[in-house]
């Protein structure tokens, strides 16, 4: 796979090179039932994180798009699983947000059980990303999520976004807690600090996709 070129920003360092097998990404469904979901081949990497947590920018951010993953002023609203292609086997999937206080229980029960259902029955699921803003991480749900992709021996990656609201510091501080409180998971969860409005943790995640993804560089 051939990496895109460095383009300059504004000031004197250069921007994360943008990788141009993820701008492929593109819109094939949204199912809120598993018998709705595209046949389960090939590979595909499941974002699934508390609403309002950076979720949607963070994938548009990734895949160097603006509107491929929808935002909303209204967390939570999407309770569909959406599905991405890359090429005929490989996807990225948006899992819906969950813990806005506004949805009724009964929705947030429906959206639990898709989930739980997703991350243990599919099998062409080869990773999953648990979004959380670094500023608010691990919440009740951030754990239960946690749980759940590590009894589907799933490989996890904690992305910590929104670390442009902290200072260096800051932010570091929070990332070394959080991958301390994991740490008796094993070696099968990652932690990165990323930021959708400075493309920070860009390499890290895309380093990463390429090897659940099973491309060649």
């Amino acid at each position: 796979m051939h990496r895109g070129s460095k383009s300059m920003g504004n000031g004197h360092n250069p921007e994360p090179p943008i990788n141009p097998f993820y701008q492929r990404a593109c819109f094939v469904t949204a199912a809120a039932e598993m018998d709705r979901m595209p046949p389960d081949h090939g590979r595909e990497v499941a974002f699934a994180g508390r609403s309002n947590a950076g979720k949607s920018s963070a994938i548009n951010t990734i895949c160097h798009q603006r509107q491929l993953a929808r935002t909303s002023k209204t967390p939570g609203r999407t309770q569909q699983v959406v599905f991405f292609a890359l090429d005929e086997i490989r996807r990225l999937v948006d899992l819906p947000g969950y813990g806005y206080a506004k949805v009724s229980e009964v929705v947030k029960f429906r959206w639990q059980r898709l989930m739980a259902s997703y991350l243990e029955q599919r099998k062409s699921l080869a990773g999953l990303v648990v979004v959380m803003d670094i500023r608010h991480p691990l919440t009740a749900f951030d754990l239960q999520l946690i749980e759940w992709g590590r009894r589907a021996e799933l490989e996890l990656l904690l992305l910590l976004t929104k670390s442009d609201k902290l200072k260096r510091g800051a932010a570091r501080t929070q990332s070394d807690r959080v991958t301390k409180a994991v740490a008796t998971a094993g070696r099968r969860i990652q932690v990165e600090r990323f930021s959708a409005q400075t493309r920070s943790g860009i390499a890290p995640v895309h380093k990463l996709l390429d090897r659940w993804l099973g491309i060649e560089d």
